[in-house]
């Protein structure tokens, strides 16, 4: 180790024994933020668990690299360091003002708000190494330029992203855990397994803590300049009263492209009646739980267990699996300029733990989130309308199974099974976050809840030419829930 790095390192290690003089600033300025977890609970217990400066010492404006454990969760931090006052354009972005430790005197303030702070971080990314517990790589077939300037991409929730230049996009993410994050591990897999439907990484960043998995940090991808995003899309057809069949169609081929491409690039396993019977009860248990939170849910509780109890006595030869994107709805969806569609935002549901979000799924739990997407869509037009979204729905089935051979109506009580899941899931939010959204998926509940007739046999479905099917046997929110 040379004597400047073992001078940073030592340095490091002061910050993170110093940042105490921090806390009571942290406490107050965390619970503010979109995408910390613990809003409206006071936090009991703060702690670093990692410091790092990323430029060298006695450097203005300085940078903070931060891991901390808050209750039990982690979260990244970007901390800029100037003298006080901040100049008035970064004045929003103030976290506190240090009155004593390392920085004492000193304007403590969230740092991807700082265009120079975000174009270095850029540069870290632009030049694989370590720096303490901090490892930065990068695809070297993909060249990212210098001197790309940088923006924030305003309203996320879960995480915060910087489009560098309107050519790559930085997702940092905010809370973090040991393990490959599948928003780095899958858009991986599939351009290794030349799938053009996501945007190939091309540098990212992660943290080596002592006795963990390395941790996921910040993944930079090519940024789809004048994309439009599927549910604001979705959304100007209806209001303009414009057929979208030909768009859910598309979008159909190209998840059922993408889930072909990851069960080729990854394990896939069948689950057996027992573990069927497991994703059923842990089903019903998510109802049981939201029915005594959300009252509305109460009456079509029976009815909804309905759906659960199918999948349990199913006990079939078995349900494939394989990883899945996880959280798919048409706001996770992009319409590129030349008319293809493409998935992005591989992290999965933020709410489950990591090591849950890796699991092999049955695909449909995806196909289900896209079709109560299209609902959503027609439910928040006035009047409602019905007609446009059972046939986006009948489109989107059709263009998948186009791909795989196997239309997912074929499988009624899984798909029944997956919707009820997603309608529950989406009733919990909209109570606890979107009361006037609640009539949603309430409408979605007092459907799914009655009585199921003999499903209606759907024509087997020749595949396209040279497509593969994913399967031996096929099978929030920053914009609105689904």
């Amino acid at each position: 180790m040379s004597e400047a790095a073992s001078a940073r390192s030592r340095l490091t290690a002061d910050r993170a024994a110093g940042i105490g003089p921090l806390e009571p600033m942290l406490r107050a300025w965390l619970p503010a933020q979109r995408w910390f977890a613990g809003k409206g609970r006071t936090i009991s217990r703060l702690r670093a668990v990692s410091a790092a400066e990323l430029l060298p010492p006695g450097s203005v404006p300085g940078l903070l690299h931060l891991l901390l454990d808050v209750d039990g969760d982690c979260y990244q931090l970007l901390l800029g360091i100037r003298p006080s006052p901040l100049p008035p354009a970064l004045a929003p972005a103030l976290i506190g003002t240090a009155e004593d430790g390392p920085y004492a005197g000193r304007a403590v303030y969230e740092a991807l708000g700082d265009p120079r702070l975000a174009a270095m971080l850029l540069e870290r990314l632009r030049s694989p190494g370590t720096l303490g517990p901090l490892r930065f790589d990068r695809d070297p077939q993909a060249p990212v330029p210098a001197g790309l300037q940088p923006r924030p991409l305003s309203g996320e929730q879960t995480n915060s992203s910087l489009i560098y230049g309107d050519s790559f996009i930085l997702k940092v993410f905010r809370r973090v855990g040991p393990g490959v994050n599948p928003d780095l591990e899958l858009p991986r897999a599939l351009a290794a397994a030349g799938c053009s439907r996501v945007p190939a990484p091309v540098a990212w960043y992660e943290a080596a803590l002592p006795g963990a998995e390395p941790l996921t940090l910040g993944v930079l991808q090519p940024y789809l300049r004048g994309s439009d995003d599927g549910w604001q899309l979705a959304l100007r057809r209806l209001g303009a009263g414009a057929d979208f069949t030909a768009e859910a169609h598309a979008l159909g081929r190209a998840t059922a492209e993408v889930h072909s491409a990851l069960a080729s690039a990854l394990p896939t396993i069948a689950l057996g009646p027992e573990q069927t019977a497991r994703l059923a009860a842990g089903m019903t248990a998510r109802l049981a739980a939201t029915a005594r939170e959300v009252p509305a849910l109460q009456p079509y509780e029976a009815g909804l267990r309905g759906a659960f109890d199918a999948l349990a006595a199913s006990r079939g030869a078995g349900v494939p699996a394989q990883r899945i994107h996880g959280d798919l709805h048409l706001g996770q969806t992009l319409r590129t300029v030349d008319g293809t569609w493409a998935l992005i935002d591989f992290e999965g549901e933020p709410a489950r733990s990591l090591a849950d979000r890796r699991r092999p799924e049955p695909a449909v739990r995806d196909i289900a989130g896209i079709l109560r997407s299209f609902d959503y869509a027609a439910r928040s037009h006035r009047p409602f309308a019905p007609a446009w979204a059972d046939a986006c729905r009948a489109a989107f089935c059709e263009g998948y199974a186009r791909t795989t051979g196997r239309d997912p109506r074929e499988d009624p009580v899984l798909l029944r099974a997956y919707e009820t899941d997603k309608a529950v899931y989406e009733a919990r939010y909209e109570s606890r976050h979107r009361p006037d959204w609640l009539h949603v998926p309430m409408a979605a509940i007092r459907r799914l809840s009655e009585p199921q007739r003999p499903a209606h046999r759907v024509p087997p479905t020749p595949p396209a030419p040279g497509s593969v099917s994913p399967h031996p046997h096929p099978k929030p929110p920053r914009r609105p829930l689904a």
